[in-house]
């Protein structure tokens, strides 16, 4: 049986990784491009589980061996179908039963695939460990007042080459009380923790990288202590977009998307309830009902920065050690040429190697 390790893993050129855990498993947390093609349900999983703690080992393998036997045909086919030119790798919870049974099937179809030694979790306490020693040593942070679009400068800045970390994206939330909306309900930490981990190996030929300015939990994750210690220590630009430019942005990213949705009022209405209970001054906290009933986003927006974020973002900002460089832009495609501008200023090249058309 052919057995590789987690570290071994990563220096395959495009493998195909095959997850052969239940749904449930899977989505609580996978390698990255990993494919789920489960053994097991989430029910049969959870039986298996329940006769091996009431009737131990023997009686467990003999009903997982029910489960498993009809579906073997099927199984192969479907793991076959995903097999290109890349390495076929197998891999369950810790390299276990399940694992060695689905190579040793593949084996006997003639199909040759790896196993995964330690399993999803292998993979996981590796990349905990690999995590603060991947971070480049210095950050390029970028600042500026709710609305102004860092995260799509980042994204034009990423399209030009430069090596950028979207922490954001990593977290699937937009790091606000409204940073959901039309995310789903964002990742746990085990899916932030792996996307960062691929996200630092994009990069791992540069010596520095871009980053918004987040708190350091985003969402349901929370970032490292030492990616927030370079943050803290990194060269900062701070965009600057006007109040009206600002609402114009968050009303086509938060509200012309999603409002006909039926789901959009009321997940509003829990955003709203948030901030009420930060909120002490009884006329804003009027203003915000009366919008809210009115279903008048735009003037909601409005009101929300000048209450309730502007004043919480200059407070943060003092945590940020280094240089301070200040962008005044229309909107962000103007924000990531003038970045682009200074970074070239500030000697920080794209990765050439990287860029991307």
């Amino acid at each position: 049986m052919k057995e590789i390790t987690v570290e071994e893993l990563f220096k395959l050129k495009e493998p195909i990784i095959i997850d052969i855990r239940s749904p449930i498993e899977f989505n609580d947390g996978a390698i990255p491009g990993a494919i789920n093609v489960p053994l097991f349900s989430d029910e049969e999983r959870q039986e298996v589980g329940t006769i091996y703690k009431h009737e131990g080992q023997a009686a467990a393998k003999w009903k997982a061996m029910e489960f498993v036997s009809p579906k073997i045909p099927v199984l192969l086919k479907t793991i076959k179908s995903y097999q290109t030119n890349g390495e076929l790798v197998i891999h369950c919870w810790r390299g276990g039963m399940r694992s060695k049974a689905v190579v040793t099937f593949l084996e006997f179809a003639g199909i040759y695939a790896w196993r995964l030694l330690g399993g999803y979790k292998e993979y996981r306490h590796y990349i905990l460990e690999k995590i603060p020693t991947s971070i480049p040593n210095q950050a390029v942070v970028i600042h500026g007042m709710t609305g102004v679009g860092k995260t799509e400068v980042l994204k034009i800045i990423e399209k030009k080459g430069y090596p950028v970390l979207d922490l954001e994206e990593m977290a699937g939330h937009r790091g606000s009380i409204f940073g959901t909306i039309g995310l789903g309900e964002g990742h746990n930490q085990k899916i932030f923790d792996s996307l960062l981990f691929k996200g630092l190996q994009d990069i791992k030929e540069s010596k520095y990288f871009l980053v918004e300015a987040e708190s350091k939990r985003i969402g349901k994750a929370v970032q490292p202590e030492e990616l927030m210690d370079v943050k803290f220590k990194g060269v900062n630009i701070y965009i600057h977009s006007s109040l009206e430019q600002r609402v114009k942005h968050l009303v086509s990213e938060y509200v012309l998307k999603y409002e006909q949705e039926d789901w959009y009022h009321d997940k509003i209405c829990l955003g709203i309830e948030k901030v009420l209970k930060r909120v002490k001054d009884v006329e804003i906290r009027k203003r915000l009902m009366e919008t809210l009933h009115e279903k008048n986003y735009q003037e909601m927006i409005t009101i929300l920065l000048e209450q309730y974020y502007d004043p919480r973002y200059d407070y943060a900002r003092q945590e940020y050690e280094g240089e301070f460089f200040d962008i005044f832009a229309e909107n962000p495609i103007d924000a990531a040429a003038k970045i682009a501008a200074k970074l070239d200023e500030l000697s920080f090249q794209p990765l050439l190697a990287a860029n991307k058309q």
